[in-house]
């Protein structure tokens, strides 16, 4: 039976690079896209709720099956799993390119999204079975600033591509990265398992994906169906149940995929949780701001992306830094710092207008990135320092799960808010428009660029000045939203995470609530 791979066979230095790289290609692909939607909007005719499916197909099918994909790595090999993720997800990719319409392209997000939930577990597992235990905060602290600051830097990358070439360009970029990644994983990757794996658990692989699908399917649908339309209610119901379940299964098995008892481990409950919400906030975040760039503030892919880069320049830093501050100062207190930075940042956000007042702007901005650096790195080791070496494949899965839960419930959530808002301010206003027309402002913010609204004249005029207020009016209230509810989790986790022991570190807590004794 093959044993954990150490770093005397391959060095880390090595391993790196090739594990930012794989990172980055599918944490890109979470919100690169968000850059192209106005541009899949006008080519395809794809509504607000479709572009929402569009972007979270993705994050949905990827959040579900993490905790699957670690287990899988854990039993058959963290390395094949690597490279079987990256195989899926390029060749997806490559079909994405040839794709024209907005099912075909959710699907192709969908199965995007499997390939990378077999990646991403596997990056923190290779770095937590790799590195000693003193580099480990600090290399968990490169991939956590890659996971948050690398989907800007790739939404840049994207941008750049948006001007030379058409939409599609963003589907070749993502099958060359995962190639790359390919090649290197190959040279220098070490392969390792887990001594002794469970047995694989497909009931509760199969509950995650259909609880998760369908309570995102409710919340998405909800503002264009009706939020007492039957559909819409099976929906959400369904998924509450489908988790339910799946909490049921898990307590019943011998060897569960996620045992729910570890929850009652505040530092691994806690840390889930911050990193569900910082997560569920920033990718929410830029769903949002990078249409209202576009469609409100009518600038292009390379433009927009351009408003968005100090962001890394920041947030890289900060989640480097982060460990020697938790280390310091405890994650019971940092976090709940960063959460209240990244609540200011939104709401700093949220006060935008139909006109960009970009010192404003950018200043939110970069309070956010703040916040996020700060809570991302001491929430991840939290977790990852929860469970033994020979479990990184579970511990990774819960990391990554809360973040991609988190991105696809932020993506759903403050999307849905979005287009609920923008409906509202525009209903009464389309009203004795022809029934398509009136359909298509309602569906997408972007008609109000077509030929179709401007044979309406001064009337089509001032429904795209309407639709462009209510469209500001919807991304606001979507920050606020988000404001809130990481104000709530800084509270949170303030009064229930670990409290500091006399050396100034938090104290491991047992899953009885209880330190253990010194």
């Amino acid at each position: 039976m093959r044993r954990n791979t150490t770093i005397a066979v391959t060095p880390t230095g090595r391993i790196m690079p090739v594990i930012g790289i794989s990172l980055m290609t599918i944490v890109s692909a979470v919100v690169g896209l968000n850059v192209a939607l106005p541009d899949i909007a006008r080519a395809t005719g794809a509504t607000q709720t479709q572009l929402t499916w569009i972007i979270d197909a993705y994050t949905v099918v990827f959040a579900a099956l993490l905790f699957f994909a670690g287990a899988l790595g854990d039993r058959f090999g963290r390395k094949p799993l690597l490279l079987a993720g990256l195989t899926i997800f390029g060749l997806a990719a490559v079909a994405g390119a040839f794709v024209d319409t907005p099912t075909g392209l959710i699907a192709v997000r969908a199965a995007m999204g499997l390939g990378a939930a077999a990646v991403m577990p596997t990056t923190l597992s290779v770095i937590t079975t790799s590195f000693p235990e003193e580099e480990r905060p600090r290399a968990i602290g490169v991939w956590v600033g890659i996971a948050g600051a690398g989907a800007v830097v790739g939404l840049f990358i994207t941008a750049i591509m948006l001007e030379l070439f058409a939409w599609q360009s963003f589907f070749w970029l993502n099958a060359a990265l995962a190639a790359v990644s390919v090649v290197g994983t190959l040279v220098v990757v070490p392969d390792s398992v887990d001594e002794h794996p469970p047995a694989v658990d497909v009931v509760g692989g199969v509950l995650t994906l259909v609880g998760m699908g369908l309570l995102v399917f409710g919340i998405i649908e909800g503002p264009e169906r009706g939020w007492t339309d039957s559909i819409t209610l099976v929906a959400l119901v369904g998924g509450a149940a489908g988790l339910a379940a799946f909490v049921w299964w898990e307590l019943r098995r011998e060897q569960p995929l996620l045992d729910p008892r570890l929850f009652a481990v505040r530092g691994f409950s806690v840390g889930s949780l911050a990193i569900a919400v910082t997560f569920f906030c920033w990718f929410g975040l830029i769903f949002s701001i990078l249409q209202y760039l576009q469609f409100v503030i009518a600038l292009s892919p390379l433009e927009a992306a351009l408003r968005m880069l100090p962001i890394p320049f920041l947030l890289i830093p900060t989640a480097r830094m982060a460990p020697r501050l938790a280390a310091r100062f405890g994650f019971r207190h940092l976090v709940p710092l960063g959460m209240v930075l990244l609540a200011v940042g939104l709401y700093v956000v949220s006060l935008s207008q139909v006109d960009l007042n970009y010192p404003v702007f950018a200043l939110g901005l970069l309070i956010g990135a703040a916040g996020m650096g700060l809570s991302g790195t001491p929430a991840t080791t939290a977790v990852t320092e929860a469970l033994p070496a020979s479990k990184q494949g579970v511990a990774s899965a819960m990391n990554d799960t809360a973040r991609e839960l988190g991105s696809a419930l932020g993506i759903a959530v403050l999307g849905s808010t979005l287009n609920q808002v923008y409906r509202d301010g525009l209903v009464d206003q389309v009203a004795g428009l022809p029934q398509q027309a009136a359909d298509a402002i309602l569906g997408s913010v972007a008609f109000t660029t077509s030929p179709e609204l401007a044979q309406l004249g001064e009337r089509g005029q001032q429904l795209a000045e309407l639709a462009r207020q209510s469209f500001v009016d919807g991304v606001s209230a979507a920050l606020v939203v988000a404001a809130g509810v990481a104000l709530v989790t800084a509270a949170l986790v303030l009064a229930f995470a670990p409290r500091r022991d006399r050396q100034g570190v938090d104290a491991p807590v047992r899953a009885d609530g209880d330190a253990p004794r010194r």
